[in-house]
């Protein structure tokens, strides 16, 4: 029962964030309801499905960590670009072709490992925590664009499900602890009931089940340009990927190695080309259950094998979706707080272990997190480059992974490997 409720817990935490990319993508290319339902639905399920892929840890894929996956935010532009300008075939004729490259290229991305040490990783971790904040603050205020953004009712009852939160982990330990998450979502709902705002009439057009099809908008159509844009898009998630694998070690207390690394790439390759077949989305790892997994205590994989048999369901039977839509934003938000705060917290932990005398690794993370936040409080600051640039400058996580894994090798890696081989070129001429 206990792992159930975790599970259920990781499921409510990435919802939001997994619905909302195919809301996004289908409405802005113009999707009819009974096309954008199918497009909700078809994602919970292949979340569910690129979940277990990644969980499980065998010879060939998977990293065999508590990590669940969603689509990633990184895909929406490039996504719409192409659906408007060539077609919607040709978003998953290039999603299956980037899936094919992640999966065949994961050796090569393995052995990166070395160029991600704590200072690179850390710095990434701290930037994903801060980058989703602001999400959260949204949620919050009641959702960005809402008519009630920002009130009284709104507030009281986000910072009401962050204090039972609070007072929970404080006052609890074990099970009541660990599915504290939960029970501050369950009665932020049903305070919200009271509050009028819940409304329950979207569930009378939800259709009861539904079986996926392959190839649900057509035979996919291969383009090069939208293929090479998809494939940055996949190689920008493998950069956000690592960071999750990392502090997930950490907190798991599993040290992965080169070939874990591959065996993840692996996964997430699968995910993809899974995607591009069920007309579903590219996949990479959801950052926010790295802080569910340090909240609730529980680090076992039974519990997210769970979570992503619950996605496949819901994705089954739509029913069980519209439900869950029903939580109020400033509920969410309440209960994201804690969560993301705590990758950050996570973040800076991993940088306790820097050697911060060394005046290179502070560089590195002040410029990376000032340029991770920086991108996601000025989102139009690169908004003048070129598109195929914009995917690696307009989001902060990717930026400053970016600035950290440059800055890493121009001050730590290229003049370490210079003072390695100045003494043996000595040698060799004293010889």
């Amino acid at each position: 029962m206990k792992n159930i409720t975790i599970g259920l817990q990781h499921v409510l935490a990435m919802y939001a964030g997994a619905v909302i990319v195919p809301l996004i993508v289908g409405s802005s290319l113009g999707l009819n309801a009974e096309d954008l339902a199918y497009l909700v639905s078809i994602d919970l399920l292949m979340c569910g499905v690129a979940t277990i892929l990644q969980a499980v840890s065998n010879r060939f894929f998977g990293i065999g960590l508590p990590v669940v996956l969603g689509c990633t935010f990184t895909a929406v532009a490039p996504m719409i670009s192409i659906g408007s300008s060539s077609g919607i075939t040709a978003i998953y004729g290039a999603i299956i072709a980037a899936g094919l490259f992640v999966l065949l290229s994961a050796p090569v991305f393995g052995k990166l490992v070395s160029f991600f040490p704590s200072v690179v990783t850390g710095s990434v971790v701290t930037i994903i925590g801060i980058t989703l904040i602001p999400v959260a603050m949204d949620n919050v205020a009641g959702g960005a664009g809402s008519e009630d953004f920002g009130s009284i009712s709104n507030l009281l009852l986000a910072f009401g499900v962050l204090l039972l939160i609070i007072v929970l982990q404080r006052a609890f330990t074990g099970f009541v602890r660990s599915v504290s998450i939960l029970i501050g979502l369950v009665v932020g709902s049903f305070v919200a009931v009271f509050m009028g705002k819940i409304d329950t009439s979207s569930l009378a057009d939800a259709a009861l089940f539904k079986i996926p099809t392959p190839f649900y908008f057509g035979a996919p159509t291969f383009e090069v340009a939208p293929i090479l844009t998809m494939i940055l898009v996949a190689i920008v998630s493998l950069v956000e990927s690592t960071g999750v694998y990392f502090a997930l070690s950490d907190i798991t207390n599993r040290k992965i190695t080169e070939k874990d690394i591959t065996k993840g790439y692996r996964a997430e390759g699968l995910a993809i080309l899974f995607g591009g077949f069920m007309n579903a989305f590219p996949y990479t790892t959801y950052s926010q259950n790295v802080g569910l997994v340090q909240l609730s205590g529980v680090k076992s994989r039974n519990v997210i094998y769970i979570a992503g048999a619950m996605l496949i369901a819901i994705g089954l039977f739509p029913i069980i979706g519209a439900i869950t839509t029903l939580i109020p934003k400033p509920v969410l938000g309440g209960a994201m707080i804690p969560m993301f705060g705590m990758v950050i917290a996570y973040g800076i932990k991993m940088l306790s272990q820097v050697d911060l005398k060394e005046q290179e690794n502070l560089l590195i993370i002040a410029c990376a997190v000032g340029m991770g936040l920086g991108v996601t409080v000025a989102p139009d600051l690169f908004g003048k480059l070129p598109e195929q640039l914009q995917i690696l400058t307009d989001n902060g996580i990717v930026a400053g992974s970016l600035t950290a894994i440059l800055l890493n090798l121009f001050l730590n890696v290229v003049p370490h490997k210079m003072k390695r081989e100045q003494p043996e070129r000595s040698q060799s001429i004293a010889s």
